[in-house]
């Protein structure tokens, strides 16, 4: 693929939007179930490399700064992922990030761009936000940037603009944009239209005219935050109330949370798209995906002869059209047809290929019986690193432990477990009550249960280190901590 990059226009912000994650935010909840056990609530898909080598977040990101230069990137997303969507940014955009807004609370699309926007108007209320979710897939770039130059000359117009996916079949998991007649490159929204059935679908796409959703958009800010105060005046004014009353917190604007709470939930299209005179359609046929389920990646990804897509160490034998995904034990696979098989550290899935929209299902029975796998998977990331479960039984776990160079856990203690560390790579610098250590690798500590620590990374390599807890209670909320360089509770 072509890494030209695409001159936009100067200054032009790119907001991605990963606020989709908040659990409260019911309307959502089902697009993270359905790729589970790969996604999940805390860590979903658009930090996982589902499609290709790098995260569906980091090929958003990329995507963007393609564009122009001059592209700025801001992020909106909420508390528990904050600092993924730092990391990503700041490995990929250091020099070019607008800012990370986190939203308190889930009060859906307009109100996060609401915030965005405010954010960008202070600068220039004539600066163009291009406003992407941070889980799809488009995979003829040169043709979206044209799209996007289209779309840039209607917003310059003070065009309200969205972007519609040309259909490729009368899909019904979609909402539609019907156009009106093209003025050139885009057209006038006649009309949002929610979810079709197949009849009406199929006639959609017969008649054409019709576009799928693709919830991005693109427009100044300021004719965003102008339409919104017209249709919205409540959002609006619960947004600039929370935005004025913004604390910094390290990378992060963190905006008044009573105040945000009193904001009406309500998505773009709802509140500004379909009661604006001036919404604009630009068509896009760019290989778009939502990576909406098992089944859509599937439809997505390179199949061989039979039908089947596979990811990882997989043999099949009289298989067909299934997508078989391994992340690391070996997968083998006979006689089975239309299945998806999908192996984690510790969850293996096998569905029917046409019922893969009924996971949710499953992921509802784990939350009733309150099993972790529904949220956590077996590596769980910190803002420092990232801890793995080993092994565990009655009063002992064993976790695999990892720190970022240069990274430090909070001073902290805990009332009902001891811990022993034994370092394996890199080197650990250990506060243990009054003493200060220095490990390095195949030596090893022990904190007692009830004296303040602290582990970090004064290296320039990850450390690895391996942890034994033993003691009565074994759970992550069993932390006291004193001093937290992230700033959590």
């Amino acid at each position: 693929m072509s890494r030209r990059c695409w001159k936009l226009l100067p200054d032009h912000c790119f907001i991605i939007s990963i606020r989709t994650r908040h659990a409260c935010d019911h309307s959502f909840w089902w697009f993270r179930n359905r790729l589970w056990p790969l996604s999940r609530e805390a860590y979903p898909k658009q930090f996982i490399p589902v499609v290709s080598e790098e995260s569906l977040l980091s090929d958003t990101i990329s995507r963007g700064l393609k564009l122009g230069a001059d592209v700025r990137v801001m992020a909106i997303t909420n508390e528990e992922h904050r600092f993924v969507v730092a990391a990503n940014l700041h490995q990929l955009a250091a020099d070019r990030t607008a800012g990370i807004i986190l939203e308190p609370v889930g009060r859906n699309t307009a109100p996060a761009i609401a915030l965005a926007a405010l954010a960008v108007a202070e600068q220039d209320p004539d600066e163009l936000m291009l406003v992407m979710p941070s889980d799809q897939v488009l995979k003829d770039e040169e043709v979206f940037a044209r799209a996007v130059a289209a779309g840039a000359e209607a917003a310059k117009k003070g065009k309200l603009v969205t972007f519609g996916i040309v259909p490729s079949s009368p899909h019904t998991g979609y909402g539609y944009i019907r156009a009106g007649a093209s003025q050139g490159a885009w057209s006038p929204v006649d009309a949002f239209v929610e979810k079709p059935d197949a009849d009406t679908a199929q006639r959609y796409l017969d008649e054409g005219g019709y576009y799928w959703n693709s919830g991005m958009f693109l427009f100044s800010a300021g004719r965003y935050l102008q339409e919104l105060g017209q249709y919205q005046p409540a959002m609006l004014e619960a947004c600039r109330n929370a935005y004025n009353a913004r604390q910094g917190d390290l990378d992060f604007t963190r905006v008044d949370k009573e105040a945000f709470a009193a904001c009406p939930d309500d998505s773009i299209d709802y509140a500004v798209m379909e009661h604006t005179r001036d919404a604009v359609v630009v068509p896009l046929d760019a290989g778009w995906s939502d990576v909406g389920s098992w089944s859509t990646l599937w439809e997505i990804q390179p199949q061989d002869e039979n039908g089947n897509a596979c990811h990882g160490d997989v043999i099949l034998e009289d298989v067909s059209g299934s997508y078989v995904h391994s992340e690391g034990r070996l997968i083998a696979a006979l006689g089975v047809s239309d299945h998806v098989i999908v192996e984690t550290d510790d969850v293996v899935l096998v569905a029917d290929r046409n019922r893969v929209q009924d996971v949710k299902k499953l992921v509802n029975r784990l939350k009733e019986q309150g099993r972790p796998e529904y949220k956590l998977h077996k590596k769980v990331h910190r803002p420092w690193g990232t801890y793995e479960g080993v092994a565990s039984g009655e009063r002992f776990q064993v976790k695999r432990i990892t720190v970022n160079p240069g990274a430090s856990l909070s001073l902290q203690k805990h009332h009902h477990r001891a811990e022993h560390w034994v370092v394996v790579k890199g080197t650990a610098n250990v506060q243990r009550g009054d003493d200060e250590i220095l490990l390095t690798e195949d030596q090893s500590t022990y904190i007692p249960l009830g004296v303040t620590h602290r582990l970090t990374n004064p290296g320039v390599i990850p450390l690895e280190l391996i942890e034994v807890q033993t003691g009565s209670y074994l759970g992550e909320d069993d932390i006291v901590r004193f001093e937290d360089t992230y700033n959590r509770v």
